[in-house]
């Protein structure tokens, strides 16, 4: 081929992938939307508008001219950046080009509809009228898997629609080292009979909460002209380089809730606004999904449950939060890091315990996924895994097996949060070889750690696969070492043991 022709070819694949990411782009924004401000009763006509991007989307992403041109380029003469984006775009054609199109339509209309009937049946504590459409969603989901790849199960295919370049098994070889490490630690943790500071008690109003949310985000340094933060049932962030929105929910009694939801949330749209503006809509200007909640894991937990973060944050605090004038801040750095094992819910856990519940989650997900239980089969199996795991039982299935909206669109995405804390901490260790993060943060000077991770993750966009990733950021292979170490240390000094 020659060098014109490969041109064209690299062109006009990129210039279709534009208009695919763009579509998708709309998508997830009318997602945010229907999450945020649109009335309930615009489901049905939300879920036909999502439907149509999608399968839209689709066609064009699975067109003949898409394969030609990824024809042409095999093998061809490319830079590694080109590369890199051919092989991505190869591997979305590849997982989608045998997908018919009305089944494409068909699980995002579903996925649509699920929204608003998981909200209800949240709100009333009704599985029952959940459980059909999670029976439904199963059906479509295995039968896409089916046309993707025969040959494996359905849960591994989908497992790759979130981690499409760790394989699973070095995925569970992670998970079984937190197994090993993090029930015993945990253990010691109950048995030592040692407590944290609990400062936060009464009711405090959803304006106060929301004005320290909001100077929270000021204070390390979110662009309000590229992000805006509202509330959701359950916190999210969607966006891009140049409009990165977040979430976050308000509990009357628990306002630290919303802080380190919307610190979390934070971390996702720093990753968004550090994406490479000039690759906007490319493979070279999106996320590394693997790699998305190791910056959340990351603001929320090696920050923001920092103590050199509350003693520069809790002037701040107290600001907004009325009867904390005499808050100490070792006081609510042991308030942010307090481990409590009879949490019911996920997004509450603290940053131990927090992992079981992503276990569990899979297991059950796995099951369901193989057929070897029903939907009606969840909530009590649900119960007894919280019992084994967590030694609590929740009184019902609003606090327990209805608690996600990830089930109203699919299956096989927990483990990305485990693996969020994983790199998040051998992030964390890399970062402090070359900077003060603690004098940094203590100073509220967060922009050399933003330019640490731009530098270090975000301007590779998908460059790097998930594990080639972590080692070009951090210069080691992935390993849940750093993690286990950091956990134990943190704990074990809090805890006195």
């Amino acid at each position: 081929m020659s060098t014109s022709d490969m041109s064209t070819a690299y062109d006009d694949l990129l210039d279709r992938y534009r208009r695919v990411s763009n579509l998708r782009q709309a998508s997830m924004f009318l997602n945010w939307d229907q999450q945020v401000t649109m009335p309930a009763g615009g489901a049905p006509g939300r879920a036909k508008q999502l439907s149509a991007i999608s399968a839209t989307s689709h066609e064009l992403l699975v067109d003949d001219d898409v394969e030609a041109w990824l024809d042409e380029l095999d093998g061809a003469d490319l830079d590694d950046e080109q590369a890199a984006s051919v092989r991505e775009i190869r591997r979305e054609y590849e997982r989608n080009e045998s997908v018919p199109d009305e089944l494409v339509e068909q699980l995002t209309a579903v996925g649509s509809e699920n929204q608003q009937i998981w909200q209800d049946a949240k709100a009333e504590d009704d599985f029952e009228s959940f459980a059909p459409r999670l029976e439904k969603l199963r059906e479509l989901s295995v039968e896409r898997a089916g046309h993707i790849d025969p040959e494996k199960p359905a849960y591994e295919v989908l497992y790759e629609d979130g981690q499409p370049t760790l394989p699973i098994e070095r995925m569970e070889d992670l998970f079984e080292t937190l197994r090993a490490e993090i029930p015993p630690l945990v253990d010691e943790i109950r048995e030592s009979g040692s407590d944290l500071a609990t400062p936060f008690d009464g009711e405090y109003p959803e304006a106060d909460q929301r004005a320290l949310c909001e100077a929270a985000l000021d204070f390390l340094g979110y662009d309000r002209d590229r992000g805006r933060l509202d509330s959701a049932p359950h916190p999210f962030m969607a966006g891009n380089q140049f409009d990165a929105r977040v979430t976050t929910r308000y509990k009357p009694d628990d306002p630290m809730d919303a802080l380190t939801a919307t610190v979390h949330e934070f971390g996702h749209a720093s990753y968004q606004l550090g994406l490479r503006e000039d690759r906007y809509a490319e493979p070279m200007g999106q996320p590394r999904y693997s790699i998305h909640e190791s910056q959340s894991r990351f603001w929320e937990n090696h920050i923001g449950r920092t103590k050199p973060f509350w003693e520069a944050f809790l002037p701040t605090l107290e600001e907004h939060l009325d009867g904390h004038d005499d808050l100490t801040a070792q006081a609510a750095y042991e308030a942010a890091n307090r481990i409590y094992p009879e949490n019911l819910i996920r997004v509450e856990a603290d940053e131990l315990t927090y992992h079981m519940h992503i276990i569990l989650r899979c297991e059950i997900d796995r099951a369901f996924v193989r057929g070897d239980i029903e939907a009606e089969d969840i909530p009590r199996i649900w119960n007894e895994k919280m019992d084994e795991y967590l030694g609590v039982v929740p009184d019902t299935d609003s606090e327990g097996c209805l608690q996600d909206i990830h089930w109203t669109s699919g299956f096989a995405g927990f483990q990305g949060y485990t693996l969020g804390s994983v790199v998040a901490a051998q992030l964390d260790a890399a970062v402090r070889e070359d900077l003060d993060v603690d004098g940094l943060v203590r100073e509220g000077e967060f922009e050399p750690i933003h330019e640490w991770m731009t530098e270090h993750v975000h301007r590779h966009g998908q460059r790097y696969e998930t594990e080639e990733l972590v080692e070009v950021a951090t210069g080691e292979p992935l390993t849940a070492e750093y993690f286990v170490d950091y956990s134990r240390e943190k704990f074990e000094t809090l805890y006195g043991l």
